[in-house]
């Protein structure tokens, strides 16, 4: 099996990341009018695996790099409830090599849970528990794993999602700039403001954020179907307000942008058939994490935005591995591995560049050479 190699010149050995832990369910409703306020709708429970935004992050981190603590270690630190949903969340995460010591289970809190209801025309919204465990992860909480911050440094790439409280993780991305960490964040939308208000931004080296997000940043109204007015407004923005900050931009089956204050650059998605796009953009974070873990280039920020498909820098690799998980309707595609994303990329006619290609390891020699 094959992995993204990490050894003593790669720019990264760990990933610490504070965000939510939990579970949810997926049911398509019958009939397409709105649900009414006292209204029972008949509805089918899909056979749908659903997971919050820090395990499908760590969990394409964790694959596409084969972690272990000599290697690569993937760190979660979030909060789960004393309960079977927690169980097995913990269990999927250290089936993949995570190192689960700062998940913490909370007596009398459930875990982070979301029912999500789906329309016949695809549209839809969901019930997410608001006095869940994640809900209560404390500066405290983030203060035990400190001192891995401040033993690896440089070589850490510190994460930030939703669905814990904002200042929690403001608190972390504040010990993890002191440390000398790459930080990276993701927003759900109402949040961008309240975290610009809090400088949020300016400590930040990567955003990850998808079409609306990115245009409650750049205060547009919205991208439409054409983003780059407002990818060209971003990095004039970028250019003058946030000079260390890259962001990933993701415009769902068109691809995905990214920009710095010295331009951007595209990486269009393979047409595909689609099962679901639910954890698409976390996925596509997912992989763009792996590939700068093992040293994977950032784009030219003065790309080409007509350019074809090629697996040639981190960009790429993200909209791959997002276009890869489509096919399937969980959050996290069960069969995802660097062998099988490989051959997704042959499939689609997407050829692998040589600098790619030399970053790529066989598990085998990996314990061989130990």
């Amino acid at each position: 099996m094959r992995v993204l190699r990490i050894d003593e010149h790669s720019p990264f050995r760990e990933l610490i990341g504070v965000g939510g832990l939990g579970t949810g369910m997926f049911f398509a409703l019958e009939g397409d009018h709105t649900l009414g306020r006292n209204e029972s709708r008949l509805g089918s429970l899909l056979d749908v695996r659903d997971y919050c935004k820090l395990h499908i992050v760590s969990h394409y981190v964790a694959k596409l790099l084969a972690c272990e603590a000599e290697r690569f270690a993937v760190r979660p630190v979030g909060n789960i409830g004393d309960d079977s949903a927690g169980a097995l969340v913990l269990r999927e995460m250290r089936a993949v090599g995570m190192d689960t010591r700062f998940v913490k289970a909370v007596p009398g809190k459930p875990t982070l849970f979301s029912v999500c209801f789906q329309y016949p025309n695809g549209t839809g919204g969901n019930i997410t528990t608001s006095n869940s465990a994640a809900a209560t992860l404390s500066e405290q909480d983030i203060d035990r794993a400190g001192c891995l911050l401040e033993c690896a440094g440089p070589k850490t790439i510190a994460l930030l999602v939703p669905e814990v409280p904002l200042m929690s993780r403001n608190h972390f991305l504040r010990r993890a700039r002191a440390a000398g960490a790459f930080c990276v964040s993701s927003f759900a939308f109402g949040e961008i403001a309240e975290a610009k208000g809090l400088g949020m931004f300016d400590h930040l080296n990567l955003v990850s954020l998808n079409e609306e997000e990115a245009a409650e940043f750049a205060g547009e109204p919205h991208i439409g179907s054409s983003p780059e007015s407002c990818v060209e407004r971003l990095g004039c923005l970028l250019a003058a307000r946030y000079p260390q900050l890259k962001m990933v931009v993701s415009v769902g089956k068109r691809g995905a942008f990214y920009v710095d204050g010295g331009g951007c650059s595209y990486s269009p998605a393979p047409n595909v058939d689609v099962a679901s796009t639910a954890g698409a953009g976390d996925c596509l974070l997912g992989g763009v994490l792996a590939a700068l873990a093992a040293g994977i280039a950032l784009p030219s920020p003065r790309g080409e935005t007509n350019k074809k498909p090629q697996l040639e820098n981190v960009l790429d690799f993200g909209v791959l591995l997002a276009s890869y998980k489509v096919s399937s309707p969980h959050t996290i595609h069960p069969d995802a591995s660097l062998d099988n994303l490989l051959r997704f990329a042959q499939e689609m006619g997407i050829a692998v560049t040589p600098q790619i290609e030399q970053l790529l390891s066989d598990t085998d020699v990996i314990k061989t050479s130990r």
